[in-house]
């Protein structure tokens, strides 16, 4: 199990380059089961995340390439000859997006057999909302050993009102839509880029799709979807983890191949913590002020303060003047980080849904765990301030959704590098012992 080792004083000088976002690709990679004409998909990210999805559609019959380097970070995915509609939870254990591929395996195939999520565990994300759109939709639900059954002769357009604002579900739903029969109007939807990044890759393919990136998404229903061309869009969470990395060091530090408009809700938090920010279309350049000062965040869906960015803002919070009040209203067990920061000399007290922190406090390094994804960047850009030499063990939770962030951070200064557990060699057996 691989560690990162860590030590801590240099400040962020440079240019950062940001990967695809692995939350826009899985979805991208889930909607090519819609048609049994290739999908190619461009700025695809090296994470874990996305080999499992690869493993999952091939397990189904797919066949998936995926390229790096050279090829681009592109994958051409075919699912023309699909045999098996299921998410096994052997291969989707680790990830949180495999009922994504709910929606698409119904319209498409007509049933589906799908395990229920693994991923981090930092509370519940509902099945439900799935499922009750998925019956607005004419599809039978059964569920049973900790996998959903669904069954469907032919999908129909519905009314669809989600009780909770869901990324996925919209996601999910969207898809399954696309092949109904007549008008699908869906309510209280997601606004976020990467639903929007979605449904222009599924009009790409020839679905009908409009309010993409709005509350109401109207689809009207086409008979059959073709292949297409599609590049994702850059991860904000990826961009917006090096912009507080790069504050919190000291740093000055250009975050390149970003959408700066995805990241508005950060960016101006951070410019009241006094950190000086310029953007253009494609980059955002952070320069870190002599002393940050404090403020509180409450997370809120898109466009507000991102929940994946809460984790790394209560890291910057901790080297503020003053105290900060982060509350979390997205999940109910998504603090777990805190622990561990304190273990490095943070002052953080948590009280149910909202943490203080106060700043500013020396950190130092240690030997800290990570427990989650967002919960890891935390303790890699707490580490990149902290004295001495901090020991992330876990580090297996990042790679789910960074693409080689040591050596992104060692490319602009950070001293941080990887290990890999040594396991002790078996000692040899006595001689004449069996």
């Amino acid at each position: 199990m691989d560690k990162f080792v860590i030590r801590g004083g240099n400040p962020l000088v440079g240019t950062i380059r940001v990967s695809g976002a692995k939350n826009a690709a899985l979805p991208a990679m889930a909607a090519a089961i819609l048609t049994d004409e290739p999908v190619i998909l461009e700025n695809i990210p090296d994470v874990r995340d996305i080999e499992t999805e690869r493993k999952l559609l091939v397990s189904m019959g797919a066949e998936v390439e995926l390229g790096y380097g050279r090829a681009h970070h592109r994958t051409t995915i075919s699912c023309r000859s699909l045999i098996n509609p299921e998410a096994a939870y052997e291969v989707v254990k680790t990830m949180r997006a495999s009922t994504l591929v709910l929606g698409p395996l119904v319209a498409r195939m007509k049933r589906a057999r799908v395990s229920m999520p693994g991923g981090c565990a930092i509370g519940a994300r509902p099945i439900d909302l799935h499922i009750k759109g998925l019956e607005k939709l004419g599809v039978t639900i059964t569920q049973e050993h900790g996998y959903i059954e669904a069954s469907a002769e032919r999908l129909r357009g519905g009314h669809i009102i989600f009780d909770k604002i869901t990324v996925t579900g919209t996601e999910d739903l969207m898809m399954a839509a696309t092949l109904a029969e007549g008008e699908t109007v869906m309510e209280n939807c997601a606004r976020e880029p990467e639903v929007s990044d979605l449904a222009g890759l599924l009009n790409k393919m020839g679905a009908c799709i409009t309010g993409a990136g709005t509350a109401k998404i109207r689809i009207q229903g086409v008979s059959t979807l073709h292949g297409a061309r599609h590049r994702i869009i850059p991860d904000r969470i990826e961009a917006g983890t090096f912009v507080i990395a790069a504050a919190l060091t000291g740093g000055d530090l250009i975050v390149s191949n970003c959408e700066p408009t995805h990241l508005g809700a950060l960016l101006e938090k951070l410019q009241k913590c006094g950190v000086k920010i310029a953007s253009n279309g494609e980059s955002v350049r952070v320069v870190a002020p002599a002393s940050l000062r404090a403020a509180d965040i409450s997370t809120e869906e898109y466009p507000g303060f991102p929940t994946d960015m809460q984790a790394q803002y209560m890291a910057l919070a901790t080297q503020a003047e003053g105290s900060s009040v982060i509350t979390e209203n997205i999940f109910e067990n998504r603090f777990m980080h805190a622990q561990e920061l304190a273990r490095m000399g943070a002052n953080i007290r948590v009280e149910g849904s909202r943490a203080l922190v106060r700043g500013k406090t020396p950190l130092s390094g240690a030997a800290v765990q990570c427990s989650d994804l967002r919960a890891s960047a935390s303790l890699v850009i707490a580490a990149l301030v902290a004295e001495g030499e901090t020991i992330l063990d876990r580090v297996y939770h990042i790679d789910r959704g960074y693409e080689r962030i040591e050596e992104k951070l060692r490319g602009v200064g950070a001293q941080i590098r990887r290990i890999g557990e040594i396991l002790p060699k078996k000692a040899a057996a006595p001689v004449g012992v069996a």
